[in-house]
């Protein structure tokens, strides 16, 4: 079981099917430390085994999502000195699958292994890491005054944690390297359109994302919905035919599984679906 700390730098609260995570530092439009990596991590190990959380919104505390890296580390490093470790009580967190092979197992990469929904609600500028963080998250919500930049570029750095990979499966490697070379400011419609966003909104954008929590978990499967998070990242990875081959095996097994029975049941009596949460 997750033992629990005390969060300074992020707020978690659960709110059955949903765990928010807001990052909490907004005099410093939410910029990362070591330590709200840390916190981060181990809320989102909370939510994966508490069995009441079907999805997990992860958003910013005041006007903005997150700046990226504390300004403060970076100065540090780029005037030669090491970064400050954490001031850490709890232990290593360990979220995401362990079974999900060594591709997930790199950097900020367990986030695409956590057994749930992970949704980015972008509630103000997401720039940097942060930008990197929604990346990483399997669907991206934005306010309708959210700002994106990559930024790297511009402090003579490289596509950093794994946004060199993801970013062009998202929108093509043209407009991925115009974002990542130039590192432009660009707003939420213009994210939408390239695909970055999945959707806009000019009302709460956290409520609208667990809002789409809920009613995955009033109508699909949780055990669903985590098999097939695994199947859409790992088949990334894979050829067709091994895709449809392992594919094939995991509908095989599904017929065997009460969620299965417990579908069918429930669309033969004209009824909602109860289907059985999952840690």
């Amino acid at each position: 079981m997750t033992t629990e700390v005390e969060y300074r730098e992020i707020i978690y609260t659960v709110d059955d099917p949903v765990a928010t995570i807001t990052l909490n530092r907004p005099d410093r439009l939410n910029a990362i430390t070591d330590r709200m990596g840390r916190e981060m991590a181990h809320a989102f190990e909370r939510a994966e085994a508490d069995p009441s959380v079907v999805g997990i919104v992860l958003t910013g505390a005041g006007r903005g999502f997150c700046a990226g890296a504390d300004m403060g580390r970076l100065q540090s490093a780029a005037a030669g000195g090491a970064l400050a470790e954490a001031d850490w009580e709890g232990p290593d967190p360990a979220p995401g699958d362990p079974n999900a092979g060594a591709q997930f197992a790199e950097g900020y990469g367990w986030m695409m292994s956590v057994r749930k929904p992970v949704i980015a609600a972008i509630n103000g500028p997401a720039a940097g890491l942060g930008f990197v963080y929604t990346l990483l998250c399997d669907m991206r919500f934005a306010s309708h005054t959210a700002k994106f930049t990559t930024a790297f570029a511009n402090r003579g750095l490289i596509a950093e944690h794994g946004s060199s990979w993801i970013l062009p499966r998202l929108i093509g490697s043209a407009a991925a390297l115009d974002l990542l070379w130039s590192g432009r400011k660009f707003m939420a419609d213009e994210a939408l359109r390239l695909g970055v966003v999945n959707r806009v909104t000019e009302g709460d954008v956290a409520e609208e994302a667990r809002e789409y929590i809920r009613s995955l978990a009033a109508t699909s499967a949780p055990k669903s919905l985590m098999i097939m998070k695994q199947q859409v990242y790992k088949h990334m990875m894979q050829g067709l035919g091994d895709s449809i081959r392992e594919s094939n095996q995991l509908m095989v097994d599904s017929l065997g599984r009460e969620e299965f029975r417990e579908g069918v049941q429930s669309y033969v009596e004209k009824r909602p679906p109860s289907f059985t949460r999952v840690p």
